[in-house]
């Protein structure tokens, strides 16, 4: 059973999930809060398993309020739910953390698998979900060309897994797309954060396209093509 907690500062969205998660066996609403300050008091007592997370409340938004949620104690996994602005907010809120996004009008069936694939451990970057934020790396200016040093300690496989995992391709994808087992996948992203010093897999994207090792629009075949 899954422990979600929801945190928004609209008791009505707050309501409309609590229905979409209540007719799910897997799932239990554990607690809910109305801003970041109360959410950390609320996550002390009901110890949640996924937080689904507003960004911007009063007292204390939600970006704050992830990286206090991090510093607990066996910490929660911290989904946020974005209307995409796309403005600082959403890549600090990244950077403080954060598991992934979800877009406050997804499905149902989208919400829910949502939560189990962050409860699993894995960020959730599919590319319907993140594809604006991949488009505003592609507004920053590139970088100079200078391989960032963890980027060089990567090996060739790595590298063909971390621009999969960049393009938002889940494990299975990937092992699909290099001719890989699933096993094998899991042991070179475990490798490939290790050598970023990343967090989660949603870091390891952000320094793949901060690097310029990815950038949108390239052509997915010349990537994903298994080494010889």
């Amino acid at each position: 059973m899954v422990r979600v907690m929801l945190v928004d500062d609209q008791a009505m969205i707050r309501q409309g999930l609590r229905m979409i998660l209540d007719a799910e066996p897997t799932i239990t609403v554990v607690g809910e809060a109305g801003d970041g300050h109360e959410a950390l008091e609320v996550a002390e007592r009901a110890r949640p398993d996924v937080v689904l997370m507003d960004i911007r409340m009063p007292r204390m938004d939600g970006i704050e309020a992830c990286r206090r949620l991090l510093d607990q104690t066996d910490p929660a996994r911290v989904l946020i739910l974005t209307t995409f602005d796309l403005d600082e907010h959403v890549f600090a809120a990244l950077d403080a953390g954060a598991a992934g996004f979800l877009l406050k009008d997804a499905p149902a069936e989208q919400l829910v698998d949502a939560i189990a694939v962050v409860h699993d451990g894995e960020a959730l970057l599919a590319p319907s979900i993140t594809r604006r934020v991949i488009e505003e790396f592609g507004r920053r200016p590139r970088p100079d060309g200078t391989r960032h040093g963890w980027l060089a300690e990567l090996t060739e496989r790595e590298t063909q897994v971390l621009t999969c995992m960049a393009r938002g391709h889940s494990n299975t994808e990937i092992a699909a797309h290099l001719h890989l087992g699933e096993a094998t996948v899991k042991t070179h992203v475990g490798r490939i954060l290790a050598k970023l010093g990343a967090r989660d897999r949603v870091q390891a994207v952000i320094a793949a396209y901060e690097s310029g090792l990815v950038a949108p629009g390239d052509d997915e075949r010349t990537a994903d093509q298994p080494a010889g």
